[in-house]
Formats: structure tokens, sequence, C-alpha cells
């Protein structure tokens, strides 16, 4: 989880660098498909330990929102 959750701000920042929007657009592809992974881990989790289930059911619906976001950038980069 840490992973992913790290790979989500991570290629945001790299692709913010890049020389063109193809290339950022690319980037936030990494990133929204790093949210999607995260989002799966957190369900798994919640399948083998039915604890927490409050702190996590937010968390998942926040990771949904930021890939939400990350979405509609790409839409607006796209023109």
């Amino acid at each position: 989880m840490s992973r992913a959750a790290i790979s989500i701000p991570s290629n945001i920042a790299e692709g913010a660098e890049r020389n063109s929007d193809k290339e950022f657009i690319r980037f936030l592809n990494i990133a929204s498909g790093s949210c999607s992974e995260l989002k799966t881990q957190i369900r798994i989790y919640l399948l083998l330990e039915p604890n927490d289930h409050a702190e996590w059911n937010a968390l998942a619906k926040e990771v949904g929102e930021i890939n939400a976001m990350l979405w509609s950038f790409k839409a607006s980069l796209k023109g």
C-alpha cells in the first residue's frame, strides 16, 4: 500500500516536469493506475481484517476522489 500511495504524487510531480501535455497525461495515467491499485489493496485489507471499517472505507473514498480529480485534470489537458 505504501508503494502505491507514494507512486501517486511522485508520478504527478514527474509528469509536471515533462515537456508536453501528452507526456504529462501519460504520468497522470500512471498515477491513476496507482490510485486503483491502492483502492483494491484497501478493499482486500477490509476483507481480511473486518475491524476498522469506518476509517478504511473513508480512506478508500478519498482515494476514489483523488482518482476522479486526476481524470478531470487529464480531460482539461486534452482540451
